[in-house]
């Protein structure tokens, strides 16, 4: 039986992803891999947890940050872009921050950029005095401007901004930016970025003061054991004794070189490192150095 929202129970945690869309798929994978499962709701819009008791609520992207200041959903993966945003207009109304970016995730990476049209010679953020900007991101946009002393005007739209120059309503626009095969189909470069942006899981400003506390911590101490070793690699080769110099060198912008029980005078050695550490030219190079039965495992999770 799914528990209702704002039930009185806090003995759960409760996290809030996008039902669809971009971050959708890389933030289930992202929570699964710190070994969570659930049962999914007949309505596809609650998942409740049954390897832990954390549950999840599939919602629009921009619903993430309310229900976290409503106290609706204890944390949520959405973007630092949409997050920012809503912190930022409730900032200039006057109300107290109420959520926090807790951790960076690595994926949904985008930029949020100035495009002007393409036959604009761009000299700068002076060039915006007395324009029209039209965005999504009005509080972003609007902080930007005045921490530059720039006096423009913003046009709020909810969607296709990039037709704005074309269609009259804006000189330029202030839109997220991936490829940038939009703003090319639109006749605009991008030349200004505002913000750098990816997934983030975010909280409340405050702590959790009940079961909760305790959950959460649990979740983050995963999550950064699967975020740390996404990157990694472990290296595993057998070696002489004597060529362990020469590989020491060679491993110098690795982790630390390890030494496994062996025998007959043959080391068995092992390291965490980048993908840059195990590129074909360096496997070769330790395999000239001394080093045999060169492996290269993917690392799925590490606890510190």
């Amino acid at each position: 039986m799914t528990p209702p929202l704002g039930s009185a129970t806090r003995d759960r945690l409760r996290i809030a992803i996008q039902k669809s869309g971009r971050l959708a798929e890389p933030a289930r994978a992202l929570l699964a891999s710190c070994g969570l499962s659930w049962r999914e709701s007949r309505d596809k819009l609650f998942c409740y947890g049954e390897s832990l008791p954390v549950d999840l609520l599939l919602v629009r992207d921009d619903d993430i940050p309310g229900l976290i200041a409503d106290g609706v959903c204890d944390l949520g993966i959405v973007g630092r872009n949409e997050l920012d945003e809503q912190a930022g207009a409730r900032a200039r109304i006057g109300l107290a921050p109420a959520y926090r970016a807790l951790r960076g995730l690595g994926f949904g990476q985008c930029r949020l950029m100035l495009a002007v049209p393409d036959e604009w010679e761009w000299t700068g953020p002076e060039q915006l005095q007395g324009t029209r900007i039209a965005t999504s991101y009005p509080a972003i946009l609007t902080e930007w401007l005045e921490a530059r002393g720039i006096a423009a005007q913003v046009v709020e739209l909810s969607g296709s901004v990039e037709i704005a120059p074309r269609l009259g309503t804006a000189d330029l626009i202030c839109d997220l930016v991936s490829s940038g095969a939009t703003l090319r189909a639109n006749q605009l470069k991008p030349v200004e970025t505002l913000l750098e942006s990816e997934a983030v899981l975010a909280g409340p400003a405050g702590s959790f003061d009940d079961a909760r506390a305790d959950l959460a911590q649990m979740l983050l101490r995963r999550m950064d054991g699967v975020l740390q070793v996404r990157e990694r690699k472990l290296l595993m080769f057998n070696a002489e004794r004597e060529a362990l110099p020469a590989l020491e060198r060679l491993l110098a912008d690795a982790g630390p070189l390890v030494q496994l029980p062996s025998s007959n005078g043959v080391l068995t050695l092992q390291t965490m490192c980048g993908e840059g550490t195990v590129s074909w030219q360096r496997l070769e190079e330790l395999e000239r150095a001394g080093a045999r039965q060169l492996m290269v495992l993917g690392v799925e999770r590490s606890l510190a």
